[in-house]
């Protein structure tokens, strides 16, 4: 998983013995250019620092390691985060359009499908155009049923047939593809709202999971986006799509600073099975110690 982010990082480790004042700059400016951004960055350098004058470290090769272990701490899971997977859930997932939303889902369903899962999905974002049919098309693909109504339909309709079919065929799983307007956008904040307010009644401990589809290229954008969900919604995850070689991947870090939500599943390529969930070891390691 070696990107943009970890290539600077190596660059200014390998460049310096010395954990001087001109080389905690580098990483700092390393971490803004990477789309941590410059608070977050400020206050992870800052803490780092603390850290290895606590524990008399002057070397770089010793201050990596205390950068892993910091950066490892912000961003780790452990099972209990995936709980869900195991019990029956309702999963409401929400994006901009643009992000990879619904192939998300697609790939969201063969995971569970795998797992020997029962899915069902809603396609409540109606008013994209192509929207419905790239869903029914990805549940062709991986084998699932697909709840939809025509074009323009009210979402909070969609949700409730969906909701009957998922109780009526005991279902496992869940997930309802929501409109994805700009996040700017109050109307679709209150959309948001009514859907979760329709599913609440069937079961007011769900949705189970709110799930945010964020695009890594899209930067400090993202990171907004991800802040104006969050308040609107309570997000529970955040699922990271077109993490590739070319995805700075500094955002994840930004968004696990900021808003402490965690990072669920990440996208890395266009096959059903691309969608793995995020190991915070493997995603540290990797950034820090790329060859």
């Amino acid at each position: 998983m070696a990107n943009f982010f970890s290539k600077l990082l190596n660059n200014i480790f390998s460049s310096s013995e010395v954990a001087d004042d001109s080389f905690y700059e580098e990483l700092e400016d390393a971490m803004i250019m990477s789309d941590v951004g410059a608070d977050a960055a400020l206050r992870i350098i800052d803490a780092v620092r603390r850290e290895a004058k606590r524990k008399g470290c002057n070397l770089t090769k010793d201050v990596r390691k205390i950068l892993k272990d910091y950066l490892y701490e912000l961003m780790r899971t452990d099972e209990s985060y995936y709980e869900f997977e195991r019990q029956k859930s309702i999963i409401s997932v929400i994006g901009v359009n643009g992000v990879g939303k619904t192939t998300s889902i697609g790939k969201l369903a063969e995971h569970f499908k795998s797992m020997g899962k029962k899915v069902i999905l809603a396609a409540a974002d109606t008013f994209r155009a192509g929207a419905i049919e790239q869903l029914v098309e990805w549940g062709k693909r991986v084998g699932v049923d697909v709840i939809r109504q025509r074009e323009g339909s009210d979402p909070a309709a969609v949700v409730f047939d969906a909701l009957q079919s998922f109780k009526a065929k005991n279902a496992d799983i869940l997930i309802i593809d929501t409109a994805g307007r700009l996040h700017t956008q109050d109307h679709l904040m209150e959309e948001l709202k009514k859907i979760k307010r329709v599913i609440a009644k069937l079961d007011p401990a769900a949705p189970h999971e709110t799930m945010l589809i964020i695009d890594a290229g899209n930067g400090q954008n993202a990171l907004r986006q991800a802040e104006q969900f969050h308040k609107a919604m309570q997000l529970d995850s955040i699922t990271v799509t077109k993490l590739d070689g070319t995805a700075k991947g500094g955002i994840l870090f930004a968004i696990s600073e900021k808003l402490g939500i965690p990072i669920r599943y990440i996208g890395v390529g266009e096959q059903p099975e691309d969608l793995r969930p995020f190991n915070a070891q493997e995603f540290v390691q990797a950034l820090l110690y790329a060859e």
